[in-house]
């Protein structure tokens, strides 16, 4: 008990410590960056546990690893009970029973020589694999190269392809054969730096994207799920936002977002200068609303959470007040960021997105890996929040819409948008999409689903 206690004194000193050293001094503004914590995942442990079979430890030195540097990142400590791998097992084969799909747990962290993964199945089975041709070095090149073909809307399948079908094929192929037996549907994946802010839907096959075949989330570890139920339909939107902005660019698209979210929705609309935190927390003493929708700037900036943000109308709200919103109490059960950008390739900057619905203390939050155009967000927005009212989890709301957008089925033309749209003031920038190619993963692929995915 004393060497309980003497720890975590010595860690809140710590964190104490960094946020200090992160504080100007009189008369400045700059700030320290501050790295991620020291007490990585120990890649020789690691790899013994491997090598050894031990993949059930293995595991738990993931699991244990990662939230130590999330809770470091955001500079609190989230308290959560640990799960065995039997453990997570059953929890996935209960959510499975309340969602009707079946899901599998991705683990996978690069090291300097090879890239480890491990998929654990709801039957409690570990499956390794380990990529000897994915050394860090090429890890890093890959993803360069697919969030360059990504990131560019204008760019050629030839470009992005071979790198998303490099990477399926280090990642995904080993483990297609145990997934098709035991027929998953749904994969949640908890990766290692420099593998966070990879796009895993559009991982590619040579025939499909990953997300034709599965829906997918993301997570920091699955000890700090809130794995409790969900009941979407019945829930009523906090939709906020704002189209002007005093150091950012506008949102023209802003307007008509909400007010087609209300219209699909039960929903209540704040625009511009009614969009705070106040009015938000205001709103929510009133009723609970469950899901909460955020048309506005965010970022997830390098180096330290203390450059990451969202903005509301008279302020940004730092990554490290994300609990100022009150989501937890009652709970929140979606958080949407539907304009936000993170520094693709930055460990700092994929752990705070990783660790979004954690730190707000939403049980799911949705947002996207790069900025694309607030008009062509608000027509994936659309269909998400309608397909949202009839499946049966998150993932696969957002998978039916990044479908349908990659299959050329979603764009202005689409019936359901039009009908949905009609009568709300459109800006200039909305009818710009007809000469847009709405098929190209720079516009769908980055949207994430981040946290419990049922």
């Amino acid at each position: 008990m004393k060497y309980f206690f003497r720890s975590n004194l010595l860690f809140a000193l710590a964190i104490v410590f960094v946020v200090l050293l992160s504080l100007p001094l009189s008369g400045q503004t700059q700030t320290i960056p501050r790295p991620l914590s020291s007490l990585r995942v120990n890649p020789e442990q690691l790899e013994a546990a491997i090598d050894r079979g031990d993949l059930a430890d293995a595991v738990l030195q993931l699991e244990q690893g990662w939230k130590v540097q999330l809770d470091e990142y955001y500079l609190r400590v989230v308290n959560t009970q640990l799960l065995s791998t039997d453990q997570i097992a059953q929890s996935l084969r209960q959510s499975d029973e309340l969602s009707g799909k079946r899901s599998a747990l991705v683990y996978a962290i690069s090291l300097a020589e090879q890239l480890e993964v491990i998929l654990l199945l709801p039957d409690g089975q570990l499956i390794h694999h380990r990529e000897q041709a994915a050394t860090l070095e090429a890890i890093v090149e890959t993803t360069n190269e697919l969030w360059a073909g990504f990131a560019d809307r204008r760019s050629a399948p030839q470009e992005y392809l071979p790198a998303a079908q490099q990477l399926y094929r280090w990642m995904i192929a080993p483990l297609e054969s145990e997934l098709q037996n035991q027929q998953i549907d749904n994969l949640i994946f908890c990766l290692g730096a420099g593998l966070r802010s990879v796009p895993m839907a559009a991982l590619h096959d040579g025939n499909q994207f990953l997300i034709e075949k599965y829906s997918t989330s993301l997570i920091p570890a699955f000890n700090l799920l809130d794995r409790r139920p969900t009941r979407l339909s019945e829930l009523r939107v906090l939709a906020m936002g704002a189209s002007e902005f005093e150091r950012e660019t506008p949102l023209p698209a802003v307007p008509l977002e909400l007010a087609a979210i209300a219209r699909l929705w039960q929903a209540e609309v704040f625009l511009n200068e009614q969009f705070t935190v106040a009015k938000l927390r205001e709103q929510r003493s009133t009723y609970p609303f469950g899901i909460v929708h955020l048309a506005t700037h965010a970022a997830f900036n390098s180096r330290s959470i203390i450059n990451s943000y969202i903005q509301f109308w008279d302020r940004p709200l730092l990554l490290t007040h994300l609990r100022e919103l009150q989501l937890l109490q009652p709970v929140v059960q979606l958080l949407v960021l539907s304009a936000c950008r993170t520094a693709l390739g930055d460990a700092s900057a994929e752990l705070g997105f990783a660790g979004l619905a954690v730190q707000s203390g939403a049980k799911a939050a949705l947002a996207s890996l790069w900025s694309v155009s607030d008009a062509s967000s608000a027509i994936l927005m659309i269909d998400f929040y309608q397909n949202l009212k009839t499946v049966s989890s998150k993932a696969e709301a957002l998978r039916q819409t990044q479908i349908a957008m990659l299959q050329g089925q979603l764009n202005l033309d689409n019936s359901f948008i039009q009908q949905t749209i009609r009568d709300l003031p459109t800006p200039p920038n909305f009818m710009n999409l007809e000469n847009e190619n709405l098929l190209h993963p720079f516009y769908w692929a980055g949207f994430t689903m981040i946290g419990n995915p049922w």
